[in-house]
């Protein structure tokens, strides 16, 4: 159990689902409150700086006052590529099929921010996937899945019987780191 000190409340800094349900289910109760920020990578920042620049920018987008502020972002990278959200269900296919018979990183920034204290921390997992067939591309396609998620899967749903192999958190590769992020949430709650 994490208690906020001093009252302050809570909020995520994110509209994606998963990680509303990850916090829930770790007994928060915070709001919700996106942030509107570009979501671009620079061309000299690798997959790590890009997750940790994001994750920053959109807790200092939507932090008022002294309350606590979550925000995360997640991205995929294979080949020291990064592959976001798909655009459509070609852009989707060509991640899986980068994907297909090999392992990947799963890199997700994280910043917790209480005022001008803001602290933040990057978590990466290798995941494996098995040897895609299109067949199995063209079912995983049909679910919907692959739409609003980096490196078009998502490791909770369909995509779980592509994965052969974790090797890091698994709430990393759903979005949210979450052992680390209750971790160092409750650092900052304390301070």
């Amino acid at each position: 159990m994490i208690v906020l000190s001093g009252g302050a409340s809570l909020v995520l800094a994110s509209a994606s689902p998963r990680r509303r349900e990850l916090l829930e289910r770790s007994g928060l109760t915070f709001d919700v409150r996106p942030a509107a920020i570009e979501e671009v990578p620079r061309s000299y920042e690798s997959p790590t700086e890009y997750v940790r620049r994001l994750s920053l920018e959109k807790s200092a987008a939507v932090a008022i006052g002294e309350e606590i502020v979550i925000a995360a972002d997640t991205t995929v990278e294979v080949d020291g590529r990064i592959l976001e959200k798909p655009v459509d269900d070609h852009d989707a296919r060509t991640m899986l099929r980068m994907l297909s018979d090999r392992t990947h990183h799963v890199h997700s920034g994280v910043a917790v921010r209480r005022g001008p204290i803001c602290e933040s921390f990057i978590v990466t997992t290798d995941v494996t996937f098995v040897e895609l067939t299109d067949p199995m591309i063209d079912w995983y396609l049909t679910t919907g899945e692959a739409n609003d998620k980096a490196g078009a899967y998502g490791i909770q749903g369909g995509a779980a019987g592509f994965v052969d192999r974790v090797d890091g958190s698994v709430t990393n590769v759903i979005g949210l780191p979450l052992a680390e992020t209750l971790a160092l949430l409750r650092v900052v709650a304390n301070t």
